[in-house]
Formats: C-alpha cells, structure tokens, sequence
C-alpha cells in the first residue's frame, strides 16, 4: 500500500500521515545520477527525511537500504516529495513491503 500526502495543505510538516521519531541511521541511497551514504533525521512508516548535499529533484525516485540492527536491514524505493538543496530532502516510500513496514515499525518502537 502507498502512503497518499494531501497536496492541497502547505508545507511538508502539515502532509504527513504518520508521526516520526527520531530514528537516526545511515543510509545507503542511489537514483537520479547520485549515489551515497547520508542519515536520517527522522523516520515514520511513510518515510524519512535524508540529511544530504547531493542534488536531489522533486519526483526523484531513490533505491535506498536502511540497515537496522541484527542484520536486518530495509530496502525499497522512495520518491522525493520535497528539496532542501544543500541540506536534504525528504522521503516518501513508494511500494513498502508488508515485511519491511513491520520492521520500520518495529525499529521506531524500540527508539
């Protein structure tokens, strides 16, 4: 199932669906002629916010992995639904798998 964001309200704080923790973790991220390890900032089962200068457009589609402890780690695709250039952007994940939400959920539980 893939998070839908209400458009019609202003900022990117007033269109999230799901509350975020503070679930700081590097992340591995490639798409859009960039690839890297930035962190997180903040993390719900709807996506994160990437601390990162690489340039990332709006619409960007990203094939990240999250690493979380005990080897488990999340992989999947996540779009950029708002740019920071030079500090960040933040991420909505797109096709999540039941298995990796749990997980997610689990992670941000346990923070």
């Amino acid at each position: 199932m893939v998070d839908e964001l209400d458009e019609s309200l202003e900022g990117p704080d007033e269109r999230r669906q799901h509350d975020r923790s503070r679930l700081i973790v590097d992340v591995f991220f490639n798409g859009n002629d960039a690839t890297g390890v930035a962190s997180t900032k903040d993390m719900s089962i709807g996506g994160f916010y990437l601390n990162t200068q690489a340039n990332l457009p709006q619409g960007a589609v990203l094939l990240v992995r999250i690493p979380f402890g005990n080897g488990k780690q999340v992989v999947a695709n996540a779009e950029v639904v708002y740019s920071n250039p030079g500090r960040g952007v933040g991420l909505r994940f797109t096709g999540l798998s039941e298995e990796d939400r749990t997980l997610i959920q689990s992670e941000l539980e346990s923070d």
